[in-house]
């Protein structure tokens, strides 16, 4: 049978071809993002208890209605803002579910979707299969911060949808009040969208808060802001995050919602809407992976490699254009298997594979395997 394929372009993910290649030669893996470590016992525990009290039959296609009051309760906590629980809260299968159902629910052929790159691998894929035509800006460089003089030239007619990924992955960037201003400036008295991507909404660092798109009230009325359970409390396996969006975005987002997994385990949900009660199971995050990337961070300060500290998600990037012209890719592979350290190369998260000799790191591992991978690293000379 010939299929012409609809993504072409598409081969196997970074990802999967650095987690298999650490596997295959017994590397400690700091590429996929994934945390090292299990959730808390007491989450956990939770979830058994729902299973055994019968919550194992679908949930409601938007979500648990407790849960959903607990996350407009959450949300109202941290920054005042108060999204309607039946209209305006919809919870998800994951984070790449959200952002999926809101591309596809709001991009139409021909559709112009500003993706800042790096950028995320999920995000130009799904906008070609909606039909629209992803317009590329690249981030300052090296902080990652946004260009905003090239954004607004990028702005057409055709500009539907605008990407947003803060605390940014790969970067690290965690956007300011003067982004947020500058972002609503610019689509203010425009017919365009916003995607805000906020898995890692609670993993800032030195006091740096996260300013959600929805804090703005010019972005709060045309943003999908998606969230990520699994990043917050280490059970990325649970594929379960939430969108908060106005109702006339939310009605248009559901209707690809229910006919892409329709409902999110129902256990889980019962568990989490357990456990958000206590607001310090998510507000200690900070502090948590801070320890993580400080130790990280001062033992890459006795490699070669150059760097300057996240500012926020659970990656690290390091530079060492200064000490070789080895493609960023090949670098990578070689750290696995003659180092045995698996990592990202960031030129993947670049459309056209610009190498900037950066490599991506996940520090939200166990404090034991950090130090291994660091004494790895410095075994013998890297250059």
């Amino acid at each position: 049978m010939l299929i012409e394929s609809k993504l072409p372009d598409v081969e196997t993910t970074i990802f999967t071809i650095m987690s298999k290649l650490a596997a295959d030669h017994h590397a400690i893996n700091l590429s996929q993002g994934y945390p090292g470590f299990n959730a808390d016992q007491g989450l956990l525990d939770l979830v058994t208890t729902h299973m055994r009290l019968g919550n194992n039959q679908y949930a409601p296609m938007s979500g648990v209605p407790i849960l959903r009051q607990r996350i407009a309760e959450k949300v109202r906590l941290e920054t005042g803002i108060r999204y309607d629980v039946e209209d305006e809260i919809t919870v998800v299968s994951g984070a790449t579910e959200a952002i999926f159902a809101a591309i596809t629910a709001t991009v139409l052929p021909g559709d112009e979707v500003i993706v800042l790159e790096p950028a995320y691998d999920l995000y130009v894929p799904v906008i070609k299969l909606a039909g629209g035509t992803p317009v590329f800006v690249s981030l300052n460089m090296p902080d990652f911060s946004v260009d905003w003089e090239k954004l607004k030239s990028a702005v057409t007619k055709k500009t539907r949808l605008i990407m947003v990924n803060t605390p940014h992955n790969p970067g690290g960037y965690v956007w300011t009040q003067e982004d947020l201003d500058n972002l609503a400036d610019l689509v203010k008295d425009k017919n365009i969208l916003v995607i805000s991507d906020e898995v890692y909404e609670h993993i800032t660092f030195d006091g740096r808060p996260h300013l959600s798109l929805m804090t703005h009230p010019v972005l709060r009325e045309r943003t999908f802001v998606c969230c990520s359970f699994g990043k917050t409390f280490h059970v990325t396996g649970w594929k379960i995050g939430y969108c908060l969006a106005p109702k006339e975005l939310t009605v248009e987002f559901r209707k690809i919602h229910q006919f892409v997994t329709f409902s999110t385990p129902t256990p889980f949900q019962y568990a989490i809407s357990d456990f958000i009660q206590d607001p310090d199971t998510y507000l200690s995050l900070p502090k948590f992976y801070q320890k993580k990337r400080d130790l990280f961070c001062e033992g890459l300060e006795t490699t070669d490699f150059k760097f300057t500290p996240a500012q926020g998600s659970f990656f690290q990037l390091v530079s060492y254009k200064n000490l070789s012209d080895e493609s960023d890719l090949v670098l990578a592979k070689r750290l696995t298997t003659d180092y045995g350290v698996a990592c990202i190369p960031i030129s993947v998260f670049f459309q056209d594979k610009t190498d900037h000799k950066i490599l991506r790191f996940c520090f939200a591992k166990n404090d034991s395997d950090l130090f291994e991978a660091l004494n790895r690293l410095l075994k013998d000379p890297i250059f």
